[in-house]
């Protein structure tokens, strides 16, 4: 049975979390926006999603840059400053008495519209600010036995349609990547870049690793995945032989381990693509140095906030 590698085991903890929406935390049930707000409307808007580790956000600056960046992109005025959307966060993180095994969700939108229309000049308020925290942590289960990945038809596209390297709220291309490999009994789509090479998945970033070399995309149609940025980083450090480049669906298929990355679920890897098994043992020898690598790092982000006091 297929299982995304967003899964994970319900919490009832979560049924009395609270939400904060613009500076009022309200109970679940109470945390809602409005018909006209331009990310229901259109889906304009950014977001990020962060792993709380120690009662910290992991790689927060990260996030919050690629936030900021994609909010200038869409001429989007966030309204908050860097320190006061951190002071949100923790007191998100605060109320609901929360450190370990904790997903956020920080989101932005444009803002309420008077009528439903495209247009930003209908915009009539500020932005809407929505941060939702969740005790919630990736499938063990699903880490174990590993991913099972469907290439679909559905392309990255270019930039000048729509960049990739948005992180916005309309994820339609992702959605029906999505829902091609889901009804073809995977777990991930593993998505092309519009010239046929391999681009990246419908939710996670993708690596092979092939006689002793990483290999990820050259990264031209994917999003600047914070995971996927520090996974090279960690290669560099370590010395591991690291590509971003054009690869084919045959180079994957006759790789020697692959897996994906991710805020949610960090390393994981990958069993099979398109009905070929990757590998011989699951996680390969590389997969799992680097989720060792990728755990340190973890440690030396929340030490280093903590030590900084935010």
């Amino acid at each position: 049975m297929s299982q995304s590698i967003q899964d994970f085991h319900d919490d009832p903890r979560n049924a009395s979390i609270r939400i904060w929406v613009n500076g009022e935390l309200k109970p679940r049930a109470e945390a809602v926006v409005s018909v006209f707000d331009s990310g229901f409307v259109l889906g304009d808007g950014v977001w990020e999603g962060l792993r709380v580790v120690g009662g910290h956000p992991v790689f927060l600056d990260a996030h919050l840059d690629r936030l900021d960046e994609g909010a200038k992109a869409l001429m989007i005025d966030i309204g908050l400053d860097r320190a006061a959307l951190k002071r949100a966060l923790y007191d998100t993180l605060a109320a609901n008495a929360m450190r370990d095994g904790v997903h956020i969700r920080l989101m932005v939108t444009r803002g309420v519209k008077r009528t439903p229309y495209q247009d930003p000049r209908v915009t009539v308020g500020p932005a809407t600010i929505a941060i939702i925290a969740e005790w919630k942590e990736a499938k063990p289960e699903t880490l174990q036995r590993g991913l099972n990945l469907f290439t679909v038809h559905v392309r990255r596209g270019f930039p000048d349609v729509q960049d990739p390297k948005l992180n916005s709220h309309s994820k339609l291309n992702c959605i029906t990547a999505c829902i091609q490999a889901t009804q073809a009994g995977a777990d991930e789509a593993l998505m092309l870049d519009p010239h046929g090479f391999v681009a990246t998945c419908n939710s996670t970033h993708f690596f092979i690793v092939r006689r002793g070399e990483v290999w990820t995309s050259s990264g031209d149609y994917c999003l600047g995945g914070i995971t996927r940025a520090n996974v090279l980083a960690l290669c560099h450090e370590a010395g591991i032989p690291v590509r971003e480049k054009n690869f084919s669906l045959t180079e994957v298929y006759s790789a020697d381990e692959a897996f994906c990355t991710g805020t949610f679920a960090g390393l994981a890897p990958v069993r099979a693509i398109d009905g070929r098994t990757i590998g011989e043992t699951l996680p390969g020898p590389m997969v799992q140095r680097l989720q060792a690598l990728y755990r340190e790092l973890i440690v030396r982000d929340v030490a280093a906030r903590a030590a900084g006091g935010s």
